[in-house]
């Protein structure tokens, strides 16, 4: 059984203690969002184990916090389900992360001279020092996300003018409030006055937040392989023998963070508006594909760190599966697990106007076929004391004093906005 190496201070990016605490206010604050209502914390919160529960998310429009968020009400309800589960954020500043997104759709590429390949191609702003502050920048053009509607605020309508057009809005929202001008001074070099603060700068900080704060190497498992003989129980050690061996789990959740950072189709059923392509006839949501328009990436999705996996319940790129027995299940009989699944499997914040389209791409014969012939791994036969023998295992991989951040979450923002 070959294990892999504990995770260690080298596998992470260095990122500045003073712009971590500035970007832990930019993270909470909706500011950020069009109709400031929203913020990067509401879908990727502390309590919520840096997800927010769901199986796919309520944005702009929403109310309240995780499992107990509604879809809003009258003409600022939501018109749209966020198209893909939320994913944790654990241990995102990690030198081995090369693309972000759950299609990779953010990623290093020298095609448009700034060094990145992403949505907005040439159009990204200068300055951004990683991946990860590239990645913050779209969550807030998205109109379902954070943006809002065209008709209902500036950040919104400047989207469909072209997507660079809202960073310099946000920017200057955040540079007017003197408590930030001052930390931006006080924490970027290359800041001499709020003036001059950026969108770039603005990412940067909460990069370092992210990458800072939800680092998480302390779990059971990293102590066992740090040489703690001890650590681990005997369920979770048979468990650990499981995934390493017979069970062939480490062929795609393999290395410290427990990924291989590449793309594999599980026949998982698809529901929710996916996140479809423009000229796409159907509801439905193709992966990779939608990313590289290669057809061998079609329903491939990026395989996810196990890091805290027991804190980020539902699990698949669309969270339909509660618990992770049900996810494991699936994995060992993908065929068996799709012609099973059933909508009421899925917990999803009611919105009855939006119930009638919820499921239209998984009532689409068409392309359930699609979807469940497209697959990358093989039925295997577990029994049940072995299933909870891995599931055991895959608890051992939660941090312990990790898991409650650094900063944490603050208690109030220099907008003066509320803090989910």
């Amino acid at each position: 059984m070959e294990l892999p190496k504990a995770p260690h201070d080298s596998d992470f990016h260095v990122f500045s203690e003073q712009q971590a605490q500035l970007g832990q206010l930019l993270f909470y604050d909706p500011l950020l969002s069009g109709n400031r209502n929203i913020s990067c914390g509401t879908c990727h919160n502390h309590d919520l184990g840096s997800a927010d529960g769901l199986a796919l998310g309520i944005g702009e429009g929403g109310i309240g916090l995780g499992p107990e968020r509604s879809a809003g009400e009258g003409s600022a309800r939501v018109l749209k389900r966020i198209p893909r589960n939320a994913p944790g954020l654990w241990n995102v500043g990690a030198k081995e992360y090369l693309s972000f997104f759950l299609d990779g759709r953010v990623s290093h590429a020298p095609f448009y001279n700034n060094h990145f390949n992403t949505p907005a191609q040439e159009w990204l702003p200068e300055g951004l020092n990683s991946l990860l502050a590239v990645q913050a920048l779209f969550p807030l053009t998205s109109q379902f996300e954070m943006a809002g509607d065209p008709g209902e605020n500036q950040v919104g309508g400047a989207v469909y003018d072209r997507i660079d057009a809202v960073w310099p809005i946000l920017a200057k929202r955040v540079r007017i409030i003197p408590e930030y001008g001052e930390m931006f001074v006080n924490a970027f070099a290359d800041v001499d006055t709020p003036e001059q603060v950026t969108i770039a700068h603005i990412a940067n900080a909460i990069a370092a937040f992210e990458a800072l704060e939800w680092r998480s190497t302390d779990s059971p498992f990293d102590a066992y392989l740090n040489g703690q003989d001890d650590a681990l129980t005997q369920g979770q050690m048979r468990g650990m023998a499981l995934f390493y061996g017979a069970a062939g789990c480490d062929r795609c959740h393999t290395g410290p963070l427990l990924t291989d950072h590449k793309f594999h189709a599980l026949g998982l059923p698809q529901f929710g508006p996916g996140r479809t392509r423009q000229w796409d006839m159907v509801i439905r949501d193709v992966g990779r594909m939608a990313a590289s328009d290669r057809l061998e990436d079609a329903y491939r999705f990026r395989t996810p760190s196990l890091k805290n996996v027991a804190l980020t319940a539902p699990y698949g790129h669309n969270g339909a599966y509660a618990t992770l027995e049900g996810i494991v299940r699936h994995h060992l009989d993908p065929q068996a697990g799709f012609a099973s699944w059933r909508p009421e499997m899925v917990n999803l914040p009611e919105a009855p106007w939006l119930q009638k389209t919820d499921f239209l791409s998984l009532e689409d014969w068409r392309e359930r076929q699609r979807v469940s012939s497209k697959l990358d791994i093989q039925p295997l036969q577990l029994r049940d004391d072995q299933v909870a023998d891995l599931i055991a295992f895959l608890n051992a991989l939660t941090g312990t004093d990790s898991i409650n951040g650094v900063l944490g979450k603050p208690k109030h923002v220099p907008s003066g906005l509320k803090v989910d």
